[in-house]
C-alpha cells in the first residue's frame, strides 16, 4: 500500500505514523526523544526511528515509504531542510532533510516547523477545514501561531511568520526570553498561568489545569488569574486579526483543554475589543496532539505532488 512516513518531534517525545494518500493512519508509534543524552543522540534517535518506520512499511505494507514529512521545534529552514536551532533539544544547523533521506534510501523528505505543521493539519482536515483564511494559535509552554491561506501555511520571508507569542501586549510586563517585556506568552501561555496560579494559590505544584478547575468551581483568586490571562490573550489576538483578518481563529494547546472555561470569556473579551474589524469564528482545535504528525504526513504527500506536477 502506498504510504509516507510522518514524524512529529517534541521536546520529550516523538509521534510517528505511516499515512496513506487519503490521510488514513496505517500505523502509529511513539518514542522518547532522548534529549538528556545530548543533541547528537536526539538526531540519531530521529533518524533511527525513521529507519524503523521504513522497515515496518516494507514488512507489513508491502513497499517502502514514498516520502517522509518531519515536524521539528525551534527555528527551521524548511526550504533547505535544515533544523537551525532548538533550545529544548540543543541542536544547531542540523541538515535534517539530508540525514533522513540518506537513512530512507534516497526517499524525498519535507521538513517543517512544528506549530506551522500542526496548523496545516488543523486548517485542512481539522477545525479550520473549509476556511480560506485562518490563524492557529496553540497555548502551551509558549505561544506560537500558524497563518493559513488557501490551504497552505505562510512561513514569511525568513521563516518567522506567526510568532504571535512575541507581540508585546503590556510594555511594563514580565521580561521575556526573547529580550522584550510584556510579550503575550509571558502572560497568557499555559506556563504563564501555571506560574501565576502557583503564586496566587500558595501551592508550588499547582498548574494551569488546576487553575481552570478552580475557576470552574468559582474560586475568586483563580478567576482573577484566569481573566488576567484571557485579557492579555484577547489583546494579542485582536492585534493579529487586525493584521491578518482571518475567517477562523483556532485555539489549541493545553489551555484550550479547559473548554468553555476559556472560550466563553475569550470570545467576549475579543468581541469587546474589536471596533471596525470583522469578528472571526473562535473555535477549539480538533486534532489534539496528533496535529503535528498528521501535518507532517500532509507535507510528505504535498512534496510528492509537487515532484509530479513540477
Amino acid at each position: 500500500m502506498r504510504h509516507v512516513i510522518a514524524l512529529d518531534v517534541g521536546g520529550t517525545g516523538m509521534k510517528a505514523a505511516l499515512v496513506a494518500a487519503d490521510g488514513t493512519l496505517l500505523y502509529e508509534a511513539r518514542r522518547a526523544t532522548a534529549r538528556e543524552r545530548g543533541p547528537d543522540a536526539v538526531v540519531e534517535s530521529i533518524i533511527g526511528f525513521a529507519g524503523e518506520l521504513r522497515a515496518y512499511g516494507e514488512e507489513h505494507l508491502g513497499e517502502s515509504a514514498l516520502a517522509a514529512g518531519v515536524a521539528v521545534p525551534g527555528i527551521v529552514d524548511a526550504e533547505n531542510g535544515i533544523a537551525v536551532y532548538a533550545a529544548n533539544l540543543g541542536w544547531r544547523d542540523v541538515p535534517m532533510r539530508r540525514l533522513l533521506s540518506e537513512r530512507l534510501h534516497g526517499a524525498p523528505v519535507a521538513l517543517g516547523h512544528d506549530v506551522r505543521t500542526g496548523g496545516l493539519a488543523e486548517g485542512r482536515i481539522g477545525a479550520g477545514k473549509g476556511a480560506d483564511r485562518f490563524l492557529f494559535v496553540p497555548l502551551g509552554t509558549g505561544i506560537a501561531g500558524a497563518i493559513g491561506i488557501a490551504g497552505q501555511i505562510e512561513a514569511g520571508a525568513h521563516g518567522y511568520a506567526g510568532e504571535i507569542g512575541h507581540i508585546v501586549v503590556r510594555p511594563d510586563g514580565p521580561a521575556c526570553g526573547c529580550g522584550q517585556r510584556g510579550c503575550l506568552e509571558t502572560l497568557a501561555s499555559a506556563a504563564a498561568v501555571t506560574r501565576a496560579w502557583a503564586k496566587a494559590s500558595g501551592d508550588p505544584d499547582a498548574d494551569a489545569a488546576d487553575c481552570a478547575k478552580a475557576v470552574a468551581s468559582g474560586d475568586p483568586k483563580a478567576v482573577a488569574v484566569w481573566l488576567d490571562a484571557v485579557d492579555a490573550l484577547a489583546a494579542g489576538l485582536v492585534t493579529a486579526l487586525t493584521l491578518l483578518d482571518p475567517r477562523t481563529l483556532i485555539i489549541g494547546g493545553g489551555l484550550a483543554e479547559a473548554g468553555e472555561t476559556l472560550f466563553t470569556p475569550l470570545r467576549a473579551a475579543v468581541e469587546e475589543r474589536v471596533t471596525f474589524q470583522k469578528l472571526p469564528a473562535i473555535v477549539p482545535a480538533a486534532l489534539g496532539d496528533t496535529a503535528g504528525c498528521l501535518g507532517a504526513g500532509l507535507l510528505a504527500w504535498d512534496l510528492l505532488d509537487t515532484e509530479v506536477t513540477g
